[in-house]
């Protein structure tokens, strides 16, 4: 029905080709972020009222667990905003701490490794983590994966040859 809907390996082959360079992120990890970010702002929310009955607040108390509350809510968002954006030119990779532009010919090869999320060899040697395609996805991570080789395979072969 919708384009929403579709699967991302649907969108692969499908006669829009822009859908190949639609952004990488992780559903599981952002719904879960999302989730534990609310807890931790109802739970604060409930624990004010409740220490507020007391004959002398603890404010100093409040205003610590506030700031540590705060503390563990940007650091969920970080986690949950993990990204790869594609473009015609290269890779643009979002993680926790950090942003890096990768052109396509830096890219030598997409994997699984070892870890639970896309590990990219480069050509200097190096391994860059994707933690936004994520094996807790199932399959529409490794379609996100598939899709992200196709990337790098198409950058090999700019001729279009499939």
């Amino acid at each position: 029905m919708g384009s929403g809907a579709a699967d991302p390996s649907d969108r692969q082959q499908g006669s829009d080709p822009d859908a190949l360079y639609a952004p990488f992120r992780s559903r599981a990890t952002r719904i879960v972020s999302i989730v534990v970010i609310v807890a931790i702002v109802a739970g604060w929310v409930v624990f004010v009222p409740l220490t507020n009955r007391f004959d002398q607040p603890p404010r100093n108390f409040q205003i610590s667990t506030a700031a540590l509350a705060l503390v563990f809510c940007v650091f969920l968002h970080l986690v949950g905003s993990v990204a790869a954006f594609p473009s015609r030119d290269g890779l643009r990779v979002r993680n926790i701490l950090g942003t890096r532009w990768l052109d396509w010919e830096q890219i030598v090869s997409v994997r699984f490794g070892e870890r639970d999320w896309v590990q990219l060899d480069l050509s200097d040697g190096r391994v860059l983590s994707v933690l936004a395609i994520q094996q807790v996805d199932g399959e529409r991570a490794r379609a996100a994966a598939r899709r992200l080789a196709t990337l790098v395979a198409e950058a090999e072969h700019p001729s279009g040859d499939r």
